[in-house]
């Protein structure tokens, strides 16, 4: 008889010890639950990376901070509306959080400034409309500026795939172009000596 209370009292121990054990690990859906939650975060933070290198609005990869350096031949504005090392705010989009970012001006230069559209080298997705290419990045250029429609070579680096291939002119026009330094708006991103934004794409700084 005491035989079977101590077998009794000892099974009672060791179900008491089990169910506290079960209690204190985690049950095979709350370590579902947390998996689930740790793809999710990087998921988000893989976005987030690649949002931040992605370039252009069209999704192309842009190199946002360049050299500083120009090509031969570019002449520097005699009395810019916006003098080197003054402030004034981008309202133009060519990349994500350059918008109503407020840049100092690092070059301001007078040329004839291109739109083009051209296939990027090695393929990719045809790049439309792009803003902006100088008179200056163009191989051959020559003394005159070229006119809608005309197809040129180019000669610069500003997007992946860019320099060496042939471009078509979408729209001329001979104005100031701009280098700039800013922070983007999204990322915090130091961009420095971008090319180019043209005078009309900036606004005084209020």
């Amino acid at each position: 008889m005491a035989k079977n209370k101590m077998t009794m009292a000892a099974a009672s121990v060791f179900a008491a010890l089990a169910l506290s054990a079960c209690q204190a690990d985690p049950t095979p859906m709350d370590m579902d639950e947390q998996m689930d939650e740790n793809m999710g975060e990087n998921h988000e933070n893989m976005e987030e990376q690649m949002d931040e290198q992605m370039g252009d609005e069209d999704g192309h990869m842009m190199d946002h901070s360049g050299s500083g350096e120009v090509p031969d031949g570019l002449q520097e504005a005699q009395n810019p509306t916006y003098p080197t090392g003054s402030q004034a705010v981008i309202t133009t989009d060519h990349m994500s959080g350059m918008k109503d970012a407020e840049a100092t001006i690092a070059g301001a230069y007078d040329t004839t400034v291109y739109a083009v559209s051209y296939t990027p080298e090695g393929g990719g997705e045809p790049v439309e409309d792009h803003k902006w290419v100088i008179h200056e990045e163009l191989e051959n250029a020559g003394g005159e500026p070229f006119q809608e429609g005309d197809e040129v070579v180019l000669d610069a680096e500003h997007m992946q795939g860019m320099d060496g291939v042939t471009a078509t002119i979408d729209s001329a026009q001979q104005t100031t172009v701009y280098m700039v330094d800013f922070t983007a708006t999204d990322s915090g991103e130091q961009v420095t000596n971008h090319k180019w934004v043209t005078e009309d794409e900036l606004a005084p700084v209020e």
